[in-house]
């Protein structure tokens, strides 16, 4: 077999022989067919190759790869994300309304992060800056979607088996075919299991950390007739994941009497009905998802009798969540066009409804927590794409979105409250040769929420929603030889009644603290950096890919929970810069080796105090055989075993230990990532 074939097999973006591919690459999340160079955004489509280059399990082991994107742990995965620097970074009492949208498919699982489990994955696109158009409420920072292979004509089936230190295994596998002539189905399952980089040697056992995730799917697509297709999917999650995150001498040894658990059940089902029709393609998209989490930590981090004054206490959040989605669209065909036969567009509407019951047990409260919280969207919106000139086009989209909620509690809290938010985009896009240059203004919003809280002041009862204004120039194409590639972006973001993360700590009457998360608004928040992706054929047998983010992320004029005037701040989770670098060589027709350096420069951990994460780097690689329909790999992950964090907090001490002088000073305390990882893989194409 020759080099270039083997290319064509395994490079996934390539450059000068396969510089088409990247123009190829089909951009789901868009409402149109549209290819990555075609999109006046900056976004980043990661393949399944890409995506096996790192092991990657769970949507946290390729964030990384992306120039802005960060992420929290605050549970047993990095879930929680933040682009270009805004996201959440935990829930407890309080109901999210997510900055990041999340989908899988046609499923919305914004704010249900613990559904970011990869398998049978056709890639991974993220999206930076508002796209409000596009997903309305929950996309004010960007939007990630995970798109899975379909049951089309073309699919292929596989199964793979992975091991790894840490009792860690994974097993992978899935299928599909025609039933009928106009019936096709794909199955697709997975497990991932390991004992976790957690010892507690309280109790003694290695595995309170642990991995054990269960996913499956189910699709069904089937041609109704010449212009009719339906495709029926469903997904069931069983995550049953241990946290034991905390130590007090921020080390992976625990001692923890109560550790704690992180666990998510899901059954979701959706239908899609695509109808083409003369003047356009009329699709109806309908979703429900039904979900249980369960989340819970030992507080004290130590066992009973190890603070003074008894202090021991576990908290545990049981959700129950309902949501239900229906969606309309009409994109017009060409012969639809308007003005003159220079403007495509489309129109749609959306209804999003959620029920989410939840229930609080903690040591330290008089009873139970209850609340109910529903809340509502309806939108309206809208989209044009003119072309000005054969070289000059420009987009306009517009959402109109009623948002409201409905919360009560059993502490006799009961409101309501209902907005209505508008954002869109206009972006000019001129193609003079093989370059796309554009130039964007973006709205984005974010709903409005409340803090349920029993002992949160009035005042701190509701934050209002946000608005994001993004101005955004790029470019993409061959950069300097023809082997080269490059997307990038220069942006300006201004936030207006930023949501920021604050918290109350509050001391009780035996001394023990109690810490209330609280989110309120600042003045303004200002976002603005650069984003750069290149990909080069460096040599037949040579391939880099690599990414740089620098962002430049505050907020100003905020008067923090203790009462504290901030005149200017960096904003959490915002790294000044990410870095990303990818290498892969070809030894032989056979072997390939594959390197992974990933930077992310130090950042804030919260807008409410001031515990760093310092800088890492991380270095991931693979050695990798493939012979016909085989493939195996030996592979490392933090191939050096570097520490770095994914969670930090600051503002009080847990340790007794420090004495009457030190207990109660303000110390930093950090949730670690995982340590060295290395194993094997072995997989079956066919």
């Amino acid at each position: 077999m020759k080099y270039n074939a083997i290319l064509a097999a395994l490079l996934t973006i390539s450059s000068p022989l396969m510089a088409q591919d990247i123009e190829r690459i089909t951009v789901t999340g868009d409402f149109r067919q549209a290819t990555l160079d075609q999109l006046s955004s900056s976004a980043t489509v990661l393949s399944n190759d890409r995506l096996n280059a790192r092991q990657a399990t769970f949507l946290d082991d390729i964030l990384n790869v992306a120039p802005n994107v960060n992420f929290a742990s605050g549970a047993s995965r990095g879930r929680f994300v933040q682009i270009r620097g805004i996201g959440e970074r935990s829930q407890f009492a309080e109901p999210i309304n997510p900055s990041v949208s999340f989908l899988v498919d046609d499923f919305d699982f914004s704010g249900l992060g613990a559904a970011g489990v990869l398998f049978d994955t056709q890639q991974v696109e993220i999206f930076r800056g508002p796209q409000s158009t596009l997903f309305g409420t929950g996309a004010l920072a960007g939007a990630i979607k995970i798109v899975s292979n379909q049951p089309d004509e073309e699919q292929e089936s596989h199964a793979e088996l992975r091991l790894a230190n840490k009792d860690a295994y994974r097993i992978e596998a899935a299928t599909g075919s025609d039933i009928t002539d106009n019936v096709r189905y794909r199955l697709a399952v997975v497990k991932n299991a390991s004992d976790g980089f957690v010892n507690n040697t309280f109790l003694n056992v290695d595995d309170t950390a642990n991995i054990s995730e269960t996913a499956a799917r189910a699709a069904l697509q089937w041609d109704l007739s010449d212009t009719s297709t339906l495709d029926v999917n469903y997904r069931w999650y069983d995550i049953d994941n241990g946290y034991d995150a905390f130590s007090l001498d921020n080390t992976r040894t625990s001692l923890a009497d109560q550790p704690g658990f992180d666990r998510q059940q899901t059954h979701a089902v959706s239908a899609k009905l695509s109808t083409l029709y003369k003047y356009g393609t009329l699709t109806s998209i309908l979703t429900h998802a039904s979900h249980n989490l369960d989340y819970g930590f030992d507080e004290d981090w130590t066992y009973t009798g190890f603070h003074p004054f008894g202090y021991t206490s576990f908290d545990a959040y049981y959700r129950s969540i309902e949501t239900q989605t229906a969606e309309v669209r009409f994109t017009s065909s060409p012969s639809a066009l308007l003005f003159n036969d220079t403007t495509s567009w489309l129109v749609g509407t959306l209804y999003k409804a959620t029920d989410e019951d939840l229930l609080r047990e903690y040591t330290y409260a008089n009873g139970d927590f209850v609340s109910e919280y529903q809340p509502t969207t309806k939108a309206l919106y809208g989209e044009t794409v003119t072309e000005i000139t054969p070289d000059i086009s420009i987009t306009t989209g517009l959402r109109f979105e009623n948002y409201g909620f409905d919360y009560a509690d059993n502490q006799g809290l009961s409101r309501e409250y209902d907005t209505d938010m508008v954002g869109g985009k206009v972006a000019l896009q001129y193609t003079p040769d093989t370059h796309t240059w554009y130039a964007s203004i973006s709205r984005g919003f974010k709903g409005a929420g409340i803090n349920p809280a029993q002992r949160v002041t009035e005042e701190e009862r509701f934050f209002d929603e946000e608005y994001n204004w993004n101005y955004e120039l790029g470019v993409k194409g061959p950069f300097l030889v023809p082997e080269a590639t490059v997307r990038a972006a220069i942006f300006y973001m201004q936030r207006d009644n930023t949501q920021v993360n604050d918290y109350d700590v509050l001391i009780r009457d035996d001394g023990t603290p109690e810490f209330i998360d609280i989110i309120d608004n600042a003045d303004l928040g200002t976002n603005r950096g650069v984003e750069i992706e290149a990909d080069w054929l460096v040599t037949a047998i040579w391939q880099l890919q690599g990414s740089v983010g620098y962002l430049d992320a505050k907020f100003e004029e905020y008067t923090n929970a203790r009462g504290d005037f901030i005149a200017e701040q960096r904003q959490a989770q915002a790294p000044r810069w990410t870095a990303n670098l990818f290498s892969r060589v070809l030894l032989s027709d056979q072997w390939s080796w594959q390197a992974d350096i990933d930077f992310k420069d130090r950042y804030r951990f919260s807008d409410g105090h001031d515990v760093m994460s310092p800088s890492t780097t991380l270095v991931n690689t693979q050695l990798k055989w493939e012979d016909s329909n085989w493939y195996a790999s030996i592979w490392a992950n933090n191939l050096f075993d570097k520490t770095y964090y994914v969670r930090g907090f600051g503002g009080f001490s847990n340790d007794p230990r420090d004495g009457e002088e030190g207990y109660g000073m303000p110390e930093p305390y950090y949730q670690l990532g995982p340590g060295r990882q290395y194993g094997v893989t072995v997989g079956y194409q066919f």
